[in-house]
């Protein structure tokens, strides 16, 4: 191997070596702190950790929006677990699993941003539905509303076929105006 490569190699894991000893290091740092679960932390920082490898791939080869779905998705998720697992937000994943939709849709939106250069309904409404569909579950599961989803659903199913059909007009009349112009 040519001397330049074996630079290249080199400087390559010291930076991840030292990438994830700071992260480590940050996290038994806070997982030492009285009442907290090491554990919980250590997977945390394993999502964030996995979110920063992503978001390296993303500025380092072609699919960046891709990676960049990843790289906000996980590291949103282990930020959650963190703040979690300190107790400065009071939620455990079984209650707080609709987040995981609302990240994927937070995530969604800027990796479409960054494919196109601007929003693209391609990214913006599965983005917005994600975000939606997270933020209703998230009623349900943090006991907000006094009967559960599956009442809700049994009570409310006809404003499921007004959406669609709401939908379906819309698709309609963006085709024909397209046609027309």
């Amino acid at each position: 191997m040519g001397r330049r490569l074996k630079r290249f190699i080199a400087a390559k894991f010291v930076f991840f070596t030292g990438l994830l000893l700071l992260f480590l290091g940050i996290a038994f740092l806070l997982g030492s702190l009285a009442g907290i679960s090491k554990i919980s932390i250590l997977i945390a920082f394993f999502f964030v950790i996995i979110g920063s490898f992503c978001a390296i791939l993303a500025i380092k080869l072609n699919k960046r929006s891709f990676y960049l779905f990843f790289a906000a998705f996980f590291m949103q998720l282990g930020f959650f677990l963190f703040l979690s697992a300190l107790h400065i937000f009071p939620m455990n994943l079984e209650r707080g699993w609709p987040f995981a939709s609302i990240f994927a849709g937070l995530a969604l939106i800027p990796a479409g941003w960054h494919r196109y250069g601007n929003f693209r309904i391609r990214y913006l409404v599965p983005g917005a539905a994600f975000i939606v569909l997270g933020s209703v579950l998230l009623i349900f599961s943090l006991d907000i509303v006094p009967f559960s989803f599956s009442q809700f659903v049994l009570n409310w199913w006809p404003i499921l076929v007004v959406l669609a059909g709401l939908l379906l007009v819309l698709i309609a009349l963006s085709t024909r105006n397209k046609g027309e112009s």
